[in-house]
């Protein structure tokens, strides 16, 4: 057990950075607690760097350089006054030498003693401890023994978390190459590249537990969380309480969280983690989070608690008798209604979950009732590290935010949710907002038939390839077109220096249509619209849809609202203009344009065959040489970026006949990598010289 201390937090600094910071500050304004940020050079001008009291630079930009340098963060503290430090989640939160080098400087660590971190830091020696305290483990294999009948097999890295450094291993011939990866992405997550495997429970559950202890050897347990819906092992959706367990398994579990951290004298906040057979009841050990979870916003909305305010308060010494009374005294928390999490990032679902970064042109989620605290009932709460103007970068996480609802039941919870999203502006760059949309929206989910492998089973269509990512149906792609086009015309018209009075759409040849080019994820398209008396008409160029007028153009915050009737059924389409970038938000979702320009400057044209970077990104492996005969989906190199790597494969049969790049090359989005000929593009230098 911690021996007890009584403090006192005046001035808190925040190892951490983003929205994590960003809501520990909300805590400490609501305590009179001053707060310092610390900063790297890519995030001086974030808003979590704004609203601290005091802000420190640490010199880099990547997070080896500033946020995961202990010594810096240290004297970063001394050098302002604080008097304790929060670690986050994430960075150093769960390392046991920066809390050494916390307390050793005479500072108040907001988090669980060095000791137990530890113990819980290793999955591997966690998992030991944790079956002598009589918690359920799944065995560890060794990865030369693993026979066919083992399989499928996890592998799993033994620090840190978050889904990197994790691996399914399907077939033997695989595996290796499986631990290889695991080690790499490992070792550059959390610089320890220790792997181990485990049996893989391929429909099974992630469901956690809240435990908070003081410094008084209590611990209590407030409540679970499911954390099923999964991608590349990492969390998308989360709720609370999980739906369908049982009360006896609700007990056993909370029970189970209970003696894991009372095994280690766990004081402050951390999550015990299962992974839940629900066929067979039967629940196994995963790992302890020592510290907040990401995730921890739905158990304060059911619960009515600032777990936040908690940590602070047990750091001072203060007893979870009088900080939560009524929480303290037992394993039922006293849940009270459903909340339900999303995490928003900037990803592309349908381009396997490659990260996007770029300019955040546009951020609102219309009904967010509160940032970073429960809001009233029925109320939507936003946490996020960004606003509008803000760039999404490649040096750290790719999520946005995470958006929260509220209900009394688990299906208000998801509809107001999913309502929440769906008129959400986030312009500038792809986002998975479409794939949330759709999970809270599937009748499965709504059912409560979760497993950690929904994502992959369930057939989403936004996981799919949607081509040029317009809404399905042609009439609504044509009306969408339509809208922006029409949009487009009266943005020009408004800001033309001269000729003023003439009217829009004007043209010599007046049966002629105009016509404009929108370039939609790679492929292109044209929509023609003529301007009369009676305002904008539709004209199909592809002969493919009739009909369709504007019958109102009007002022939009930053924008116009573009109201298209169509065999009498009239649809507002908001439309926003930036430069040439065009984005539409209407019933049927958001579409992101590009308007093409009449013509191409040739130094933009790329050969056939080009592998572009889909992002900004560091080269860590290259797996082919120019000459090179591929085949299609042969891996050509790999890409590093937002601490996850991703394989660029060839996209067809053919001969690499360019190679632009080298391992430790910095590349940035639409840079050439490699040129690959595709097989029959080569002309037979016999053919091509004969007469015609």
């Amino acid at each position: 057990m911690v021996p007890t201390s009584s403090t006192t937090v005046r001035r808190l600094l925040v190892a951490n950075r983003g929205e994590i910071a960003r809501r520990v500050f909300r805590t400490c304004r609501d305590l009179g607690i001053e707060t310092v940020a610390v900063h790297s050079d890519a995030d001086a001008g974030m808003p979590f760097v704004a609203e601290a009291d005091l802000a420190v630079r640490l010199p880099g930009s990547t997070p080896a350089e500033t946020y995961l340098r202990g010594d810096l963060v240290v004297e970063a503290a001394r050098r302002t006054g604080a008097d304790a430090v929060h670690p986050g989640y994430g960075f150093l939160s769960e390392n046991a030498g920066f809390a050494r080098q916390v307390v050793t400087a005479g500072l108040t660590w907001v988090g669980p003693a060095p000791e137990s971190m530890e113990q819980m830091g290793s999955k591997v020696e966690a998992k030991k401890l944790m079956e002598a305290a009589g918690v359920p483990v799944l065995a560890n294999l060794d990865p030369d023994s693993v026979t066919e009948a083992d399989l499928p097999v996890l592998v799993k890295a033994s620090a840190g978390g978050g889904g990197r450094g994790m691996r399914v291993a399907h077939l033997l011939d695989s595996l290796a190459a499986q631990v290889e990866s695991a080690r790499a992405e490992a070792a550059s997550a959390f610089g320890d590249g220790t792997v181990f495997v485990e049996t893989y429970v391929e429909r099974g559950r992630h469901v956690e537990v809240q435990v908070m202890g003081d410094q008084h050897g209590k611990v209590a347990v407030l409540g679970e969380r499911d954390c099923s819906l999964q991608r590349r092992h990492q969390k998308v959706v989360e709720e609370a309480p999980a739906p369908g367990l049982s009360a006896s398994l609700r007990s056993e579990m909370h029970e189970a969280a209970r003696r894991a951290a009372e095994a280690v004298g766990y004081v402050g906040a951390g999550t015990v983690e299962f992974l839940l057979d629900p066929e067979r009841e039967q629940f196994f050990f995963l790992e302890m989070n020592t510290r907040l979870q990401v995730e921890h916003p739905v158990t304060e909305l059911v619960t009515g608690l600032d777990l936040v305010a908690l940590q602070i308060g047990v750091a001072e010494g203060r007893s979870l008798t009088e900080l939560a009374p009524g929480h303290s005294s037992s394993t039922d928390p006293g849940h009270h209604g459903h909340a339900v999490e999303v995490r928003l990032y900037a990803e592309d679902p349908a381009q396997d979950w490659q990260p996007q970064s770029g300019l955040l042109t546009r951020f609102d989620v219309p009904g967010a009732t509160a940032e970073f605290t429960n809001p009233p009932a029925y109320g939507i709460r936003l946490d996020s590290g960004v606003r509008a103007g803000n760039e999404i970068g490649t040096h750290y996480d790719a999520m946005i935010a995470k958006v929260m609802a509220w209900a009394p039941s688990r299906e208000e919870a998801c509809r107001r949710l999913a309502a929440a999203l769906r008129r959400a502006r986030i312009h500038g760059l792809r986002t998975n907002r479409d794939l949330l949309v759709e999970l809270l929206s599937h009748p499965q989910f709504l059912a409560g038939e979760v497993s950690t492998g929904f994502i992959a089973d369930a057939h989403l269509s936004s996981t799919e390839p949607r081509g040029p990512g317009l809404p399905r149906g042609l009439d609504n792609q044509a009306m969408t077109l339509f809208a922006a086009a029409v949009a487009l015309v009266e943005d020009a018209a408004e800001r033309r220096p001269v000729q003023r009075r003439v009217p829009t759409g004007w043209r010599n040849v007046v049966s002629g249509p105009h016509t404009v080019s929108f370039d939609i994820g790679g492929t292109e398209f044209q929509v023609g619209w003529l301007a009369t008396r009676d305002g904008y008409s539709f004209v199909d160029v592809y002969g493919e849809v009739e009909g369709g007028r504007v019958t109102s153009v009007g002022p939009l915050k930053d924008g116009r609202r573009v109201v298209v009737e169509r065999d009498g059924v009239t649809t507002p389409y908001d439309v926003f203009v930036d430069g040439n970038r065009v984005d539409v938000e209407s019933h049927h979702g958001h579409v992101s344009l590009t308007r093409k320009p009449r013509f191409v400057d040739p130094a933009d044209q790329v050969a056939e065959g080009s592998l572009l970077a889909p992002m900004p990104a560091t080269v860590v492996a290259v797996r082919a040489a120019v000459g090179d005969e591929l085949t299609s989906g042969q891996p050509v190199l790999v890409l590093e970026a937002m601490k996850m790597q991703h394989t660029i494969a060839s996209p067809s049969d053919g001969v690499v006949v360019e190679l632009q790049v080298q391992v430790g090359d910095q590349v940035t989005a639409g840079d050439v990598l490699a040129v690959v000929e595709p097989v029959g593009s080569q002309v037979n230098e016999d053919e091509s010289e004969a007469p015609a």
